[in-house]
């Protein structure tokens, strides 16, 4: 479950990130002062909670292999390896979901975008 979590926020943090960076490079040069320092000011606490979700990442991280170890311990080795390839399999798969629901929101608001302009 933590693991779901971590992941989810480090992937939201991100793409936050992705866009307050994006609207910075686009503002043009009649942009307000106000407007870039919000963003800056955004951009900056956006990047320090992405690195706190990468310690939080490596913290679960270690819990994590402290677990498989004492797993280990009382799991046949084929057994062992199922469970190692779930957990491995989780994070990819947490982050590949959020990949396609980010094009999914992509498609249906250039799919809105398009019927407004018709």
């Amino acid at each position: 479950g933590d693991l779901d979590k971590v992941v989810n926020l480090l992937l939201s943090l991100s793409g936050r990130l992705a866009r307050v960076e994006t609207a910075l490079g686009s503002l043009g040069p009649h942009a307000s002062a106000e407007d870039k320092v919000a963003l800056r000011e955004k951009q900056r606490l956006l990047a320090a909670q992405l690195e706190d979700a990468k310690e939080l990442k490596e913290h679960v991280g270690r819990r994590e292999e402290a677990v498989g170890a004492m797993v280990a311990r009382y799991l046949p080795a084929e057994h062992l390896q199922d469970y190692q390839h779930f957990v491995k399999m989780k994070s990819a798969l947490i982050a590949e979901q959020r990949e396609l629901e980010e094009k999914i929101k992509l498609g249906q608001e250039q799919l809105r975008c398009l019927r407004e302009s018709l």
